[in-house]
C-alpha cells in the first residue's frame, strides 16, 4: 500500500509516517510545506529508496498537488496538514483559513479527480482519511463527553477552520461519493512536539528555570492522548474504518492544565535531582487567560474501541515520563528552535471582541 500523508513532517504526522513505514510496511509519500513546525526528523533506515518520498509543497497549491497524485499514484490519503496552534490562530486567523479550509478543499478536489480516473478495483480500495480535532465540538461543562454525533460549536479561529474542513469532507462524500473517513482526536503529546504547546513548553521552560505560564486558574480540562497511540488508531481507521463514518480517538486521561504542569514538575524533580530550579513547581505563574478558552474537552471513543478493537497502550503517567525523558535526551532537536524560531514567548493575546 502506498499512502499520501499530508503534513507528515509535523508532530502527529511524524509518528504516523514512522508507524506506516515500520509496523505496517507501507510506502509513504510525505507532502509537507515544511513550515516553522515541520521539524521533519530523520527516519533512518525507514526511509528506504522506493518506500519513502518527501514532496515539499503547499496543500493549497492545486497544480502541484495534482502532479504529486499523478506521479506517485497513492492507494490512500491521510490528511494531517494543518495550522494547529490555537494561540497563533487568534493572532493570524488568515493562515488557518488558507491552510485548513482552502487547503482541504484543494486536496479534496485533487483526490476526487484522481479517484475518478482509477480502474474500478483501485477506486474501490481508495480511501481519503481526514484527521481532525475534538475542538470542533466546543466546550463541555462538568459532565458528559463528545460523541461522533455531538453538535459542532467551534470557539476559536483554529477550531472553526477545522470544523469547516470536516464539513467539506462530509459533503464531498455525500455529493460526489468520494470514499472518506474522518477522525476527531483529543489533545496529543509526545516526542517531536513543537515547544509552543503546553507540555513541551513547560518541560523546556522548567529546564531553563523560566516561568511556567498557566492560563487563568489552570482549571481547563483536556483529555490527553499519546501521539504513538493516536498513530496506531489512525492506521486502523484507514484500513478498517467504514466509509463515510467518523471515529473519535481519545486517551481516556482527563486532567486540568494545572495538574499536568504539576505532574511534569514532579517528574523533573526526580529526573534532575541536582537542578538549581527544584522544586520546579515554584516556577508556576498564573497569567491572563486566552480569549475564548474552552473549559473542558472529553472524548467518548467507544465506537473506535468496539469496532476496531483499539485501546491506548500508554497511560498518562507512563507517557509523560517517556515524553519528559525524550526532551531531556534530545536537546539537539529542540535547542535550535528555542534559540531562534520560537523562544517561548506568549502568543494569542488579542483581545476578545464582543458580538
Amino acid at each position: 500500500m502506498k499512502v499520501l500523508v499530508t503534513g507528515g513532517a509535523g508532530f502527529i504526522g511524524t509518528s504516523v509516517v514512522r508507524h506506516l513505514l515500520g509496523e505496517h510496511g507501507a510506502a509513504v509519500v510525505n507532502l509537507d510545506k515544511l513550515t516553522y513546525a515541520g521539524s521533519n526528523p530523520p527516519l533512518g533506515e525507514l526511509a528506504a529508496p522506493g518506500r519513502y518520498w518527501l514532496e515539499v509543497a503547499d496543500v493549497a497549491d492545486g497544480p502541484r498537488v495534482r502532479e504529486i497524485f499523478a506521479r506517485h499514484r497513492p492507494d490512500a490519503v491521510m490528511h494531517l496538514a494543518a495550522e494547529t496552534h490555537v494561540d497563533r490562530s487568534i493572532d493570524r486567523p488568515d493562515d488557518f483559513i488558507a491552510t485548513n479550509l482552502l487547503g482541504t478543499f484543494t486536496l479534496l478536489e485533487a483526490a476526487r479527480d484522481y479517484w475518478r480516473g482509477l480502474a474500478a478495483a483501485e477506486g474501490a480500495r481508495f480511501r481519503f482519511h481526514h484527521i481532525s480535532t475534538d475542538e470542533v465540538f466546543g466546550s463541555l461543562g462538568a459532565d458528559g463527553r463528545f460523541t461522533e454525533e455531538t453538535r459542532y460549536q467551534p470557539n476559536s479561529p483554529y477550531s472553526a477552520s477545522k470544523a469547516g474542513a470536516d464539513h467539506l469532507v462530509r459533503a464531498w462524500h455525500a455529493t460526489y461519493g468520494l470514499p472518506v473517513v474522518t477522525t476527531n482526536c483529543s489533545n496529543n503529546y509526545g516526542p517531536w512536539q513543537f515547544p509552543e504547546k503546553l507540555i513541551p513548553l513547560v518541560i523546556l521552560n522548567a529546564l531553563d528555570g523560566a516561568a511556567l505560564p498557566v492560563y487563568g486558574t489552570g482549571g481547563n480540562v483536556r483529555d490527553w492522548l499519546h501521539v504513538e497511540d493516536h498513530a496506531r488508531a489512525l492506521a486502523l481507521v484507514l484500513q478498517h474504518g467504514r466509509t463515510g463514518e467518523t471515529y473519535n480517538v481519545g486517551g481516556g486521561e482527563e486532567r486540568s492544565n494545572i495538574e499536568i504542569v504539576r505532574q511534569i514538575c514532579a517528574i523533573l524533580d526526580e529526573a534532575r535531582p541536582d537542578s538549581p530550579h527544584r522544586p520546579h513547581d515554584r516556577l508556576i505563574r498564573f497569567v491572563a487567560d486566552r480569549p475564548g478558552h474552552d473549559q473542558r474537552y472529553a472524548i467518548d471513543d467507544t465506537k473506535l474501541r468496539h469496532e476496531l478493537r483499539w485501546a491506548p497502550r500508554e497511560s498518562l503517567e507512563s507517557g509523560l515520563r517517556k515524553t519528559v525523558r525524550w526532551y531531556l535526551d534530545n536537546r539537539d532537536w529542540w535547542a535550535p528552535i528555542r534559540s531562534g524560531v520560537y523562544r517561548g514567548e506568549r502568543l494569542g493575546t488579542a483581545a476578545s471582541v464582543a458580538p
